[in-house]
């Protein structure tokens, strides 16, 4: 019963904004006992993290090629996790999906595949292109 369904892709120009979402069904996040991270899959490359929030919404991580670019944050009341992406680059190009986590933490972001046991959404995609 419980899911994450994420949306919000599409094709944005170098410079854009996008601006993804994670909904929770099945849980609400006010109660929720874990973290919640974006991650993405670009051709080619693997799997990495991309950022996330604590089980509380406030502390927050990113990885170094994003800080200052995306932003997360939560809506309760729309049981909801969004990820904001400002000034893309096309290197951003990539399906991005949202996940359960343990904890919020640049460890669990170099390890996605250390959350292969959590309920993942099923990817939106994102890419940047003139």
């Amino acid at each position: 019963q419980f899911q994450f369904v994420d949306s919000g892709g599409g094709l944005v120009q170098p410079g854009g904004s996008l601006r993804l979402s994670c909904a929770a069904s099945g849980w609400k996040l006010d109660d929720y006992p874990y973290a919640i991270g974006w991650f993405r899959q670009a051709p080619g490359k693997e799997g990495e993290g991309v950022s996330c929030i604590d089980k509380n919404g406030g502390y927050t991580a990113y990885t170094d090629s994003v800080n200052g670019r995306f932003t997360i944050a939560r809506d309760l009341a729309k049981n909801t996790v969004y990820l904001q992406m400002t000034s893309m680059k096309p290197e951003d190009t990539a399906v991005y999906f949202c996940s359960s986590a343990p904890y919020c933490s640049l460890d669990i972001l170099q390890r996605p595949g250390s959350l292969a046991q959590m309920k993942w959404s099923n990817g939106t995609q994102v890419t940047v292109s003139s």
